[in-house]
């Protein structure tokens, strides 16, 4: 296989896996950066991958923008544009594989203990705890989705216990991310990762990213409820193995 057919490939299942993470099947899109840095550099992975996450917010936000919680948005948001800082201050000192495999233990951990709390259709209250825990928690979720596009265990840990709607739950999540994304952007141009090679192939991409958005919608429509936050807590548990692989492997 050619190097730029290897590249396209990577590219176009990352994109679909983006897509269908913004679509509401919140976790999985921490796939997307890995898979494209099995083709070409890390770094250059990251800088193609914000311009497409912020066309599939437009969709995302779009798509849910009846449903949102504002509070959390209210609590997150600020933590997280410190996080957000933070990795673009501290990113060199600190070793991706390390903030990785630490995030992946500790998705592993929660996931396992929510499948546990939930089997068989057990009846769960909603929790709720202090709005700074919410907002250290946003911190984490900025600093994680500055250095690797990896935000969204850190938020769902915060979230997800607190039993939002399905719709609102994606709403929240799409809008917290959208605007986290547009943090981003002013770290990646300082660091002149907005190049014309970088930026043709996220437009070479782009129609790939809208249609798996699409689906990403249209499929969390169709699963019911229960169903979707197990589904969450499932892939968060996948997706924390594989981190935890990578800082091993790395």
């Amino acid at each position: 296989m050619s190097a730029d057919a290897f590249y396209y490939g990577c590219a176009i299942v990352a994109v679909v896996i983006s897509g269908l993470a913004k679509g509401g099947f919140a976790g999985a899109g921490v796939l997307a950066m890995p898979i494209m840095a099995l083709a070409i550099d890390p770094v250059r992975s990251a800088a193609i991958l914000l311009p497409i996450l912020i066309l599939q917010d437009v969709v995302s936000v779009w798509a849910f923008r009846r449903d949102w919680d504002g509070h959390i948005l209210a609590v997150m948001l600020p933590g997280a544009a410190a996080g957000i800082g933070l990795g673009y201050l501290f990113a060199a000192q600190v070793p991706e594989t390390m903030v990785l495999g630490a995030l992946g233990f500790i998705s592993v951990l929660f996931g396992l203990q929510r499948l546990w709390t939930e089997r068989r259709g057990a009846i769960v209250l909603p929790s709720s705890s202090p709005n700074w825990v919410g907002a250290l928690f946003g911190v984490a979720s900025g600093f994680t989705s500055q250095i690797a596009h990896a935000g969204s265990p850190p938020f769902q840990m915060w979230v997800l216990p607190k039993r939002l709607p399905r719709d609102t739950l994606v709403g929240t999540t799409a809008i917290t991310f959208a605007v986290m994304n547009w943090m981003k952007v002013p770290a990646y141009a300082a660091l002149g990762q907005f190049t014309r090679a970088n930026l043709m192939a996220t437009a070479m991409l782009a129609p790939v990213a809208l249609i798996a958005t699409l689906m990403g919608v249209a499929l969390v429509r169709r699963t019911d409820p229960a169903r979707f936050y197990r589904l969450i807590y499932a892939l968060m548990v996948l997706l924390g193995i594989k981190l935890m692989a990578d800082a091993v492997l790395g």
